[in-house]
């Protein structure tokens, strides 16, 4: 189910410093939806605009999206929605959880839940779509790796050659004279990280990490894979010799996701040090490769392994946050340009809508939230 939130907001006329929060004005949906309110005990009761209180006025704000409202809510998931992933033409949302299922959400509209994928034994960390938006590759504690058809809702492929927790998976589209495919990256517990290649039955190759790898990502060219472990290392791997070609240090503790920018140049990375830093990945450089460093997101006892973002056009870059909140730098000045409220435990991803300005997240209070940004 979807809740759509406030299009208008009730804004104190003379608010100091210190005052609250302003008031939100609440719509009900044409099928009887009830929205979400800004009260924190849980309260249903919509707040009107002929019932705002004195001393107030209507603020518009202009849209920036084609969202039906400039906040969705998703609800549906029974347990902590631990990922969420835009598909590559922006139409559909794929979010993974605690419940052990996969929901598949129309981006706009009513947002409807469109279909749910069940299979894995245990909870899915971590999605990725292919380039068609056909295919999805997931992975989670029960050590494997699964491919699903999207349109049919059916499980294709499942890789179990992991022998400890799949804590990361990457996809990656190719296609040969019959058709489309993916290819994917996983790593584990054991500092296993396999790569699979979507006709096949078993890994095509494997390289082994002296520590636990919490995070993997292809690179443009497929010559190379980036990964991170419990070393707080982040390393490229060169895929014609199974051997490392690059090491790139500064994270201070855990590195919990990486994620390529879109020219293929830059790597962002969110870290349990609680910063999240930017590194240049091409062949010839300045020594120092850690470029940027954003500070704002935290990390907590919870040790969840937290996402980052690029958006479309690399201008600014998001991180989940263990505090509730999604914090957006800009990319240039290392601004911090939003710190969004809404949630109510720790969100764990954070993804950007590849074609509209728009921010999905997720978090352990077991709601997945779709925005609009200026």
């Amino acid at each position: 189910s979807t809740q759509s939130t406030w299009g208008t907001i009730l804004q104190p006329m003379d608010a100091g410093a210190g005052s609250k929060r302003p008031f939100e004005v609440s719509v009900e949906t044409s099928d009887g939806k009830r929205p979400r309110t800004e009260g924190g005990g849980g309260s249903t009761a919509l707040i009107q605009s002929q019932h705002a209180p004195q001393n107030t006025q209507l603020i518009n704000r202009p849209r920036t999206s084609a969202l039906l409202a400039p906040i969705m809510q998703l609800v549906g998931h029974q347990a902590e929605v631990m990922c969420c992933r835009f598909s590559r033409d922006g139409a559909h949302l794929a979010t993974g959880s605690f419940d052990k299922e996969i929901f598949i959400w129309n981006v706009y509209g009513e947002c409807n839940n469109i279909a749910v994928l069940r299979g894995h034994k245990g909870a899915v960390l971590e999605l990725g779509w292919s380039a068609d938006g056909t295919r999805l590759v997931s992975c989670g504690p029960d050590k494997s790796v699964f491919v699903w058809d999207v349109e049919a809702g059916t499980r294709i492929r499942r890789w179990s050659e992991h022998r400890d927790f799949v804590n990361t998976c990457s996809a990656f589209s190719k296609s040969d004279m019959y058709g489309s495919y993916v290819d994917a990256l996983s790593g584990d517990d054991g500092g296993l990280i396999k790569r699979w290649d979507g006709r096949q039955r078993r890994s095509v190759a494997t390289l082994q990490n002296y520590y636990a790898v919490t995070a993997v990502c292809w690179t443009n060219t497929q010559d190379s894979i980036v990964s991170a472990g419990l070393d707080n290392t982040i390393k490229i791997w060169d895929m014609r010799k199974n051997a490392v070609s690059m090491e790139l240090k500064g994270h201070q503790d855990t590195p919990t996701c990486l994620r390529l920018s879109h020219d293929g140049s830059y790597i962002l990375s969110n870290a349990m040090d609680n910063t999240v830093r930017v590194w240049d990945i091409r062949p010839f450089c300045a020594a120092d490769r850690c470029v940027k460093v954003f500070q704002g997101a935290v990390h907590n006892y919870e040790k969840n392994l937290l996402k980052c973002a690029w958006s479309p056009t690399g201008q600014r870059v998001a991180a989940a946050s263990a505090d509730s909140f999604v914090c957006v730098w800009d990319s240039t000045t290392r601004q911090l340009v939003y710190k969004l409220p809404g949630h109510r435990g720790c969100v764990n991803d954070v993804d950007f809508h590849p074609r509209e300005s728009i921010i999905a997240s997720c978090s352990s209070d077991k709601t997945v939230y779709l925005g609009e940004l200026k």
